[in-house]
C-alpha cells in the first residue's frame, strides 16, 4: 500500500508581463521537480503574468496571453505524469479572479479562485480582482476554444473545491488566505484534506522574515498535514522585493526550504511526505477528531491518479530541519543587493553611478552595490549559468568570468565625489578610501564653476547677489544657495552616467543611484530634484539607525575598514560654508530640528499606528515622560507635522526605492495621503495646546466639561437610588451613572472647579480613589511615594480647595490624610 508522496514547491524570479520568460521558468521548475521524483509541483501566485502587473490586469490581452501560456504547458512533454498548479488571472462570468489552475496529463482538473484578497501595504488586489465568496461551491467554467481543442473539455469546475486522488486529498489557499483570521486550511484539514498548497506573492519587510515561517508551521501544528508554500523571488518590476522563502512543512515542522536572497531564477524545493504520519498526528488529537466528525464537506474533484506507489517502503521520508533567519543587518546587506541585480540585468544598462559623499547614506548605498558584486561572484562560482550569462552581457565581454568582487565592482560601479567650496577634506578622503576598498571606478570633481555660472546668470538678470546665512544672508538666500549646489550635482550625475562608459570604451549607460534614507524622506530633508533624485534608491526604505547598524556589520563581513570612520563622523550635507578653522557649520540633526531616532518614532506613530498630531502627542507624553515636559513634546510634534506637511509634495517625485520599512512615506502605493496640506494644522494644534494646558494645570480651564453617557444611560441613572447633583453647580461634583453594560468603567476628568466622575457604583471610596488617581498620574515623582503609602504626600495635595472637595466626596467633615489614603487604597487594592 503506497503512503509516501514526493511533492515540490518552487521560488521563481518572474517578471511582470514577461510571458515568454515566465513560461520558460515555469517549465524549468517542472522539469527540475520531475527529475527529483516529484509527482506534484506548485508555484507562486500569478506566476504566468508576474505579480505586479497593476492595471495591465484590466487588459484582455493579459487574459489571452495567460491562456496561451496554459496551452503551451498542457502540450509540453515535461508536463506529463505530474500534477501541476499554476497561478494566473481568469475571467469567469465577466468577473476577473486571481486563480490557481490545476492540470494533469493534458486535462484541467480545477480552477480555484482566491477567496480573500489583500489590500494593505503595497497590495491593491481588489482594484483588479474580486474575491470568490461562494464558499464550498463550484460552477462550470467555459474554456477558451484554444484550450478546448487541446483538452477536449468544454467546461471545467470553477470554485472552492478540493482534489481527491486515489491516495490522498489536496486543497488550496492563495497568499492572503493564510494570513487571514478565517484561513481555509482549518476547515479543509477537518474535512480530511492532507496536502494544502499555497501560491503566494509575499514581499519582504525588515524584521518580518519570520512571519511566513510561523504561519506555515502554526497551520500544520494545529491541524496536522503537509503545507506547500511557494513564494515569488526577486524584483518583478516594482519597488518591492520577494524573498523566495518557499518551504514545505509537515505537522508543525519545516522539512524543506528554499534559500533566501538568492540570485537563482528557479529553485525547486522537494520533500517526501509520509501520509501515515499525517493521519497518526491527527488521530492522536481527539478534539480535532471531534470537530472533524461533523465538519462541512468540500466539493471533491475525483481524479483517477495516485501520488504514491506501492513500492515506496525504501523511500526515506523527510525530517524536520533548522531554519536560520537573517538578522536585520543581513536583510539590508542581501535584499537590496539582489533587487539591484534584477533591476540592472533587466534594464539593459551597463552598471551604476553614485554621487559618493563619504557620509553614512551614500556609503551604505555603495556597500550594498559591493554586496551585490559579492553575491554575483558567489553565484557564478556555484555554477549558476544564468548569472554568468547576464554578467557577460552587462560588461560586454563574451568570455568574462567574475572571480573577484572588487574587480567586478570596478566594472559595474562608478562613484563621483562632487566637491564644492563647502566640502571638507575629511569627507573627500573618506569617499576616496571607500572607493579604493570596494574597487569602484572613482572620479573626484569640483562643481564650483557650475555654481558660480548659475549664480552669475541670476545676478545678471536681477542685479542681486545672494549670500549664505553665515555671511549675512537671509534664510531664503541660504536655502537657495544650498539647493543650487544639490540640483547641479543631480545634473552632473546624469551627465557622467550617460558618458562614463563611452569614456571607458564600453556600450550603454549607467543607472544613477540615490542615497536618501526613509527618515529624511519623511521629514522632507532633501532638495527636490537634487542628487537624491535618481533612477532607483536601494536605501530609501531603511532608517538611519538601521543603516548604521548595517555598516557596522558590513565593516567586518565584507572587509571594508573605512566604514568605521564613516560611522564616527557627524552626518552633514556640507552645503554651507565651513566655520573658521575648517569645522562644520552644518549638521543634519541641527538642520532638521529633530534627531533621527525621533524621526523613526514619528514615522511609526504616523503610519503604523495611524496617529494624527493630537493622538501622536497623546502617546508621546507617556513615551517621553522621562525626558521632556508635555509642552516640549507638544512643540516637537507640531514641528514635525509642519515640516512633514510642507514637504509632502516631494513624495510625488521620490526616487523609486527598495521597500523595507513599515512607516515608509512613499506615496506610490504604500502611503496614500494628499500632498497639499494646511501646514498650520489649526484645529489639531489647538487640541494639543488645550491638552497641554490641562496637564500643566492639573485639569485645565474649560468649564463644565463632562463625560456623559447616552440619553438612555442618563435616564437609567436618574431612576436609580442615587441622586445625581446638578452639573451646573461649580462647587459640587457632577456624577453620571452608567448602564449595566459599562458598570466596570471608571474614570475622572477635572474641569475647572468641579470634579466630574463616572462610576458604575459611585460610593465615596470609589470617588476618592478616582480623584487621587488623577492627581498622582500627573506627577511622575509621586508614583513611587504612592506605593510607599506616604501620608505626607497626601497632605501636600489636601489644600483648602481640594480639601473641601475631598470632604464632600468622602462624606467626612474633616478628613485626615491617613483616612483619605486608606479609603483610596482600599478601593484600588
Amino acid at each position: 500500500m503506497g503512503r509516501k508522496v514526493v511533492v515540490a514547491t518552487c521560488s521563481l524570479n518572474q517578471w511582470a508581463m514577461d510571458f515568454q520568460g515566465n513560461l520558460d521558468r515555469i517549465i524549468d521548475s517542472i522539469q527540475q521537480a520531475k527529475a527529483a521524483g516529484a509527482v506534484y509541483r506548485s508555484g507562486p501566485e500569478l506566476e504566468i503574468t508576474g505579480y505586479n502587473c497593476g492595471d495591465h490586469y484590466y487588459e484582455s490581452d493579459s487574459m489571452t496571453h495567460s491562456w496561451e501560456a496554459v496551452a503551451e504547458l498542457l502540450q509540453h512533454p515535461s508536463c506529463t505524469d505530474i500534477m501541476v498548479d499554476v497561478g494566473l488571472p481568469i475571467m469567469h462570468k465577466n468577473v476577473t479572479y486571481n486563480c490557481r489552475l490545476v492540470f494533469l496529463n493534458g486535462k484541467i482538473l480545477l480552477i480555484r479562485p482566491k477567496l480573500i484578497l489583500c489590500d494593505d501595504g503595497n497590495y491593491r488586489e481588489t482594484r483588479w480582482f474580486t474575491a470568490w465568496r461562494k464558499i464550498r461551491q463550484v460552477e462550470d467554467h467555459y474554456l477558451p476554444r484554444m484550450i478546448s481543442k487541446i483538452t477536449g473539455q468544454i467546461t471545467v469546475p470553477f470554485g472552492d473545491a478540493v482534489i481527491a486522488t486515489r491516495d490522498t486529498c489536496i486543497g488550496y489557499e492563495i497568499c492572503e488566505e493564510l494570513w487571514n483570521p478565517e484561513s481555509s486550511h482549518i476547515p479543509m484539514a477537518l474535512d480530511g484534506v492532507e496536502i494544502i498548497v499555497n501560491g503566494s506573492g509575499s514581499y519582504t519587510e525588515i524584521r518580518k522574515t519570520y512571519v511566513s515561517r510561523d504561519l506555515v508551521t502554526s497551520a500544520t501544528a494545529r491541524s496536522g498535514g503537509c503545507y506547500l508554500f511557494a513564494n515569488m523571488r526577486g524584483c518583478d518590476g516594482d519597488r518591492v522585493y520577494f524573498p523566495g522563502d518557499s518551504m514545505i512543512a509537515v505537522n508543525g515542522s519545516i522539512v524543506a526550504r528554499a534559500a533566501m536572497y538568492s540570485m537563482a531564477e528557479v529553485e525547486v524545493v522537494v520533500a517526501a511526505i509520509d501520509l501515515d504520519t499525517i493521519r497518526s498526528y491527527r488521530s492522536l488529537r481527539r478534539s480535532r477528531c471531534l470537530h472533524g466528525a461533523h465538519s462541512s464537506a468540500y466539493p471533491r474533484i475525483q481524479v483517477n491518479f495516485a501520488l504514491s506507489n506501492d513500492d515506496d517502503i525504501f523511500l526515506p521520508s523527510c525530517a524536520p530541519i533548522d531554519v536560520t533567519l537573517p538578522t536585520p543587518e543581513e536583510e539590508i546587506m542581501y535584499g537590496p543587493a539582489c533587487w539591484l541585480w534584477d533591476y540592472l540585468r533587466r534594464s539593459g544598462q551597463g552598471g551604476f553611478l553614485l554621487p559618493l559623499s563619504g557620509g553614512v547614506d551614500s556609503s551604505a548605498t555603495a556597500t550594498i552595490v559591493y554586496s551585490m558584486c559579492n553575491k554575483v561572484v558567489q553565484s557564478v562560482a556555484s555554477g549558476d549559468e544564468k548569472v554568468l550569462e547576464d554578467v557577460r552581457r552587462i560588461v560586454s565581454q563574451a568570455d568574462y568570468v567574475p572571480r573577484d568582487r572588487r574587480e567586478l565592482c570596478g566594472r559595474l560601479f562608478h562613484t563621483v565625489y562632487m566637491a564644492s567650496e563647502n566640502s571638507s577634506q575629511e569627507t573627500k578622503a573618506r569617499a576616496k578610501l571607500l572607493s579604493q576598498q570596494i574597487g569602484s571606478y572613482h572620479i573626484p570633481i569640483a562643481i564650483d564653476s557650475m555654481v558660480s555660472a548659475a549664480l552669475g546668470i541670476f545676478s545678471a538678470a536681477t542685479g542681486f547677489i545672494p549670500k549664505f546665512r553665515v555671511r549675512g544672508g537671509t534664510l531664503r538666500e541660504n536655502l537657495a544657495l544650498q539647493n543650487v549646489q544639490a540640483r547641479l550635482r543631480m545634473v552632473l550625475a546624469y551627465l557622467f552616467a550617460q558618458l562614463l562608459l563611452w569614456v571607458r570604451g564600453r556600450q550603454g549607460g549607467l543607472l544613477v543611484l540615490g542615497s536618501a534614507n526613509v527618515d529624511e524622506a519623511l521629514r522632507g530633508y532633501m532638495t527636490k530634484y537634487d542628487c537624491s533624485s535618481a533612477d532607483i534608491n536601494p536605501i530609501g526604505g531603511f532608517s538611519k539607525a538601521d543603516l548604521k547598524k548595517f555598516l557596522h556589520d558590513a565593516k567586518d563581513k565584507l572587509n571594508i575598514p573605512v566604514l568605521g570612520t564613516v560611522l564616527e563622523a557627524l552626518p552633514t550635507a556640507e552645503l554651507e560654508p565651513l566655520q573658521e578653522g575648517g569645522s562644520l557649520a552644518q549638521t543634519d540633526e541641527a538642520d532638521m530640528g529633530m534627531t533621527y531616532d525621533e524621526l523613526a518614532i514619528y514615522g511609526r506613530l504616523r503610519k503604523v499606528e495611524c496617529c494624527g498630531p493630537y493622538s501622536m502627542f497623546g502617546k508621546l507624553i507617556h513615551l517621553w515622560a522621562d525626558k521632556s515636559s508635555p509642552k516640549e513634546i507638544a512643540e516637537k510634534v507640531k514641528l514635525f507635522f509642519r515640516f512633514y506637511s510642507v514637504n509632502r509634495h516631494k513624495m510625488t517625485v521620490l526616487t523609486p526605492a527598495y521597500h523595507a520599512e513599515t512607516y515608509s512615506p512613499d506615496d506610490h502605493r504604500f502611503d496614500h495621503r494628499q500632498f497639499l496640506y494646511n501646514y498650520r494644522w489649526v484645529w489639531q494644534f489647538r487640541a494639543i495646546d488645550k491638552a497641554v494646558e490641562r496637564v500643566e494645570t492639573g485639569g485645565g480651564k474649560e468649564k463644565g466639561v463632562e463625560r456623559r453617557g447616552s440619553s438612555l444611560s442618563n435616564k437609567n441613572s436618574r431612576s436609580s437610588s442615587f441622586t445625581r447633583p446638578s452639573s451646573r453647580a461649580s462647587d459640587t461634583p457632577s456624577l453620571t451613572g452608567s448602564t449595566s453594560s459599562d458598570h466596570q468603567r471608571r474614570g475622572v476628568e477635572v474641569a475647572g472647579e468641579s470634579v466630574v466622575v463616572t462610576a458604575g457604583n459611585p460610593d465615596t471610596a470609589d470617588t476618592t480613589a478616582a480623584y487621587l488617581s488623577q492627581i498622582f498620574l500627573q506627577h511622575d515623582d509621586l508614583k513611587k511615594k504612592r506605593k510607599e503609602n506616604s501620608v505626607p504626600i497626601i497632605r501636600t495635595y489636601l489644600k483648602e480647595d481640594r480639601k473641601r472637595r475631598v470632604s464632600q466626596l468622602c462624606g467626612l467633615s474633616s478628613p485626615s490624610p491617613a483616612t483619605v489614603f486608606k479609603k483610596a487604597a482600599d478601593v484600588e487594592t
